[in-house]
């Protein structure tokens, strides 16, 4: 199929094949699926490793996040390892390190054998969460580079909503998670091993696709960055590959060295999208899909009935995704990010006020009628706010607001502070919580409001604009 489509501020039109532009975007996505994947899938595990391993509240919580500090070191390697070796090489280290920390993890003999598998995934994850938005932006057409590069944000709820699925099918069938299933295994370790069937297709599949051209040029392999560009572009594949070439250094290759500046030691870009990784994650979003049985909880829901409402808080956040793909590219990242932040700042402070009322019992916060329901409804706006804006914008804005002498290493180190940020957050929210759910939420709504004034200050458009023209 050929398309012919012209952006506003476009310089010119392009000529290209939508359905190969989005089966190469789709298989480089599905990291990000097995990156939703691998860190919603212990949820349903956890009481049975708690019970099993005889771990206090300290040692699980750092059980389940545990994967977060390996995130963040496989994306701080991730961006150097791939101008090293090429995108798709990464891609298959990542699935060979997933599947092996499935099937680890699900044969774990305590609570510390666990933990080091996890961090072995989130060496996966980490290097995923940085190659496909990459790798997306730099095969994907200037005009539809948004919807292809939410791609990423869409696999990673997918991947959220399936892992989910799945630990309820098993714990289901089992007649428990910490329940014998099959082979003489309990369910809980089922839950992790199911991973293992999506990661070798991953890594099968990343073997169909070609590298990315503008890693070809760096290596002096011209050629064939002229085929893989005839792939999907029908017109000016000459004068694109000619661009490449101006702003593709390939006498060395990029290091951490190339994102140093004026502003504290790095590059203001640099700072932009580590501070667009940060406020993605301290907003709380994370805080909804790890720790909301306390939320679902305290307005009367059952165990059973908190893990169908976050099931459909997850569809919810599918559903929202799949409209900002649809709009990303009309409309532009940058008022994505506006509106998201605004609507968050809402929602967010409506649920600080409603818990600021809350009574306690026991030492729970209880939300009464309306309460409750103002409480529920305010935490799927802040889903729908997100997952709309900030959720799937910021892979894409990291996929292509770099040049690309820095690209790889500029993102790998951007992803890495999401990864740090996702577990500052997810291990200060008990404390924060213990305290009052007030001041949690009141402090998430205080980094949506920054997010705002943020985006207003330093944030440019990005919308049409060929990766060639990011300096």
């Amino acid at each position: 199929m050929t398309t012919t489509d012209s952006t506003a501020g476009a310089p010119k039109q392009e000529q290209f094949d939508t359905g190969r532009a989005v089966l190469l975007a789709t298989v480089a996505a599905l990291g990000g699926f097995l990156f939703g994947f691998d860190t919603a899938v212990i949820n349903g595990a956890v009481t049975a490793i708690r019970d099993q391993f005889e771990m206090g509240a300290g040692l699980t919580g750092f059980a389940v996040s545990s994967a977060l500090l390996g995130c963040a070191l496989g994306a701080w390697g991730a961006g150097r390892l791939a101008d090293r070796q090429g995108r798709i090489r990464v891609m298959l280290i990542s699935a060979v390190l997933f599947t092996v920390s499935a099937i680890g993890s699900g044969l774990a003999v305590g609570a510390w054998d666990l933990i080091a598998w996890r961090v072995v995934g989130g060496l996966g994850v980490g290097a995923a969460s940085v190659i496909a938005p990459a790798y997306i932006a730099e095969i994907s057409p200037a005009s539809i580079r948004g919807r292809l590069g939410s791609l990423q944000q869409l696999a990673i709820v997918t991947g959220i909503f399936v892992a989910l699925l799945t630990d309820y099918f098993l714990a289901t069938a089992a007649g428990g998670a910490a329940e014998e299933l099959w082979l003489g295994l309990e369910a809980w370790r089922w839950m992790f091993m199911s991973e293992a069937l999506p990661a070798v297709i991953y890594g099968i599949l990343a073997l169909q696709i070609p590298e990315s051209p503008r890693y070809l040029v760096a290596r002096g392999r011209d050629k064939e960055a002229r085929r893989v560009l005839g792939q999907v572009l029908k017109s000016g594949v000459d004068q694109r590959l000619a661009e490449i070439k101006r702003t593709v250094s390939i006498e060395r290759r990029s290091s951490f060295r190339d994102l140093r500046g004026p502003a504290l030691g790095l590059l203001p870009i640099v700072w932009v999208g580590i501070a667009l990784s940060l406020f993605q994650q301290f907003v709380g979003i994370n805080v909804i899909f790890y720790y909301s049985s306390t939320l679902w909880r305290s307005v009367g829901f059952s165990e059973d009935d908190a893990l169908l409402q976050t099931v459909i808080t997850s569809v919810t956040n599918i559903v929202v995704t799949v409209v900002a793909i649809a709009i990303i590219d009309k409309v532009g990242r940058r008022l994505l990010l506006l509106v998201g932040s605004a609507g968050m700042v809402v929602s967010l402070g409506v649920l600080a006020a409603t818990f600021a009322q809350a009574r306690l019992v026991d030492g729970e916060p209880v939300l009464d009628g309306a309460a409750g329901v103002t409480a529920l409804v305010a935490a799927n706006g802040f889903v729908v706010f997100f997952g709309a804006s900030w959720g799937p914008a910021v892979w894409v804005l990291l996929g292509e607001m770099f040049n690309n002498k820095i690209r790889a290493s500029a993102l790998g180190l951007a992803a890495a502070a999401q990864w740090i940020g996702n577990f500052v957050i997810s291990t200060s929210f008990p404390a924060l919580s213990s305290v009052g759910l007030s001041l949690a939420y009141g402090l998430y709504t205080f980094f949506a409001l920054l997010s705002f004034f943020f985006v207003l200050r330093f944030v440019k458009e990005t919308k049409g604009r060929e990766l060639e023209d990011m300096e």
